[in-house]
Formats: structure tokens, sequence, C-alpha cells
């Protein structure tokens, strides 16, 4: 239940921070300072920043309380419920692929549910150097996303991509560090991971749709530390069926955010800004 409110807050706070941010001046990691007065100095992008802190303090809670693949599977599934919910509040209709999304997403949710009948364990915890050389991987990930994504012009994307790789740095280290002893250390990358994962977020936002960007973001950020869990933090699948439901689960909640995130053809909506291939016409 706490994973569940908190990708709720922080899904709600994805689409005002991208309204605001979308219609401030051009953002830069080039100019830091300017940047973040910009989006501190408006109050509807705070007011979004806020709700997300409230969802990073459940979800702490949550991780608190469970495992790291458990509480991130539940996170995934929940764009789907909240793709639907703000596509009615918002007046839009769903496209194909983000439909698909929402249904996937949330069947997978009820399979996690079931799985849950199995129990979850918390592993061993990992070595302390796999998880170091995975966090060091992911940001080399998403150096190379970003360098890709101005070769091809994808920049929206790259940035989504990369805002998500960030997070998941953030959220994996968050789970090491709630360990304790020596592993209190990783509240380094929890702040790296976030700070550099909200600012790429942000840089998106201006250049591409909520959906598209946060999706893609949200996808990385559920779908490497369910990955991260059983291959660099011991975390254990359970056996026979109910390990069996439980993978099941992890893929649909993956594919429903692959499906969010895909880009889908729009023509005119009711909505103040019209989207077409998930990117605004705001950019001409």
């Amino acid at each position: 239940m706490l994973a569940l409110a908190s990708t709720t807050l922080t899904n709600v706070a994805y689409l005002r921070e991208h309204d605001a941010a979308a219609a401030l001046p051009a953002l830069s990691l080039r100019r830091p300072l300017h940047s973040v007065g910009a989006l501190l100095t408006d109050r509807s992008w705070l007011a979004g920043f806020t709700l997300e802190g409230g969802g990073f303090a459940l979800y702490v809670a949550a991780l608190a309380l469970a495992p790291l693949t458990l509480v991130q599977s539940v996170s995934a599934g929940g764009i789907g419920i909240l793709a639907f919910v703000s596509a009615r509040m918002r007046r839009l209709r769903l496209g194909r692929h983000e439909r698909a999304g929402v249904l996937v997403s949330m069947l997978g949710l009820l399979a996690l549910a079931v799985s849950l009948a199995g129990g979850s364990g918390e592993g061993a915890g990992g070595s302390t150097a796999a998880i170091l050389l995975w966090l060091a991987a992911t940001a080399g990930t998403a150096a190379i996303a970003l360098a890709l994504g101005r070769r091809l012009g994808a920049l929206a994307v790259a940035e989504g991509v990369a805002g998500g790789l960030f997070f998941s740095i953030g959220d994996i280290s968050v789970k090491v560090a709630t360990q304790g002893g020596a592993r209190a250390a990783f509240a380094i990358g929890v702040i790296g991971g976030y700070s550099l994962g909200t600012a790429f977020l942000q840089f998106g936002y201006q250049k591409g749709g909520a959906l598209t960007v946060a999706g893609l973001a949200t996808l990385l950020t559920n779908a490497l530390p369910i990955a991260a869990g059983p291959v660099v933090l011991g975390e254990p699948v359970p056996s026979g069926g109910f390990g069996g439901v439980r993978v099941v689960a992890f893929a649909a909640v993956t594919l429903g955010a692959i499906l969010l995130a895909r880009p889908e053809r729009r023509g005119v909506t009711s909505s103040p800004e019209a989207t077409i291939d998930g990117v605004s016409t705001r950019e001409g």
C-alpha cells in the first residue's frame, strides 16, 4: 500500500512538473543556478516537486518493510492506473498502445498480489563491489544515451532515458543505504542519482510529451531495480507456481510501462496543448 501510494503521488507530480517546466525558458546544465532558480520560483513546479517529495518519503518507508523487487513492481504497475485516471481528468482519449499498457500493468499488479502468497524474502544484501559496478554501468549507459540522442536528434527521448537511469541509481542506493552500517555511505548515490534524474526529466519535459518522457523514465526507474534485486542484491524469487506467477507479474508491469512509453500518433485533442508522436506542438 505504501508503494502504491508512493507511485501515485510521484506520477501526479510528474504531470504537474511537466506542465510547469514546459512553460519555462530553456533549462540547461550549463547554467545550473539559473535553471534551479527558475524551477524553485515557479509555484506550480514547486507544488509538483513537493508531491514528488511526499512520494519519495513513502517509497523509503516501503523499502524499509519489503524487498526492492517487490516495491518496484508495484511502482511500475501504478503507472497503468495513473495513465487511465490522468486521461479521464484531462478528458483525453488513450491511444491503442496506452490502453494496452493500462490493461497489462493492472494484470501485472493482480499477478503480483497473487504471488505474495508465496512470500517475499529480503535476500543476503549482495556484494558491495557488484552493486557499485552495476551503478557505474548504469551511469555510463545514461551518458551514452545522451550522446546518441544529440546525434540522432531525439534529445527528449534521450533525456527521459537518462532521467530514468539516474533515478534507478537513486532507488537502488536507497535500498542499500537503508541496510545501515557502512552501507549508509550509499546516501551519496541517493543524492547524485535523484538530483541528476530530476534535472534530466525537467529538460525532457521542455522538449517532449509528459507520457513519453515520464513513461520512459518510469520504465527504466522500475525495470532496472527489479532486475538488480535478484542479480546483485540476492533477493530470492519464490519457488514453484508462485515463483512463476511472480516472474509473469514482473514481466507484465515492465511490458505495460514500455507500451505506455511508446509514442502514439495523435490528432488534435481537447487538451490545451496537442501532441504528435508524444512531442509537444509548442515546439512547432
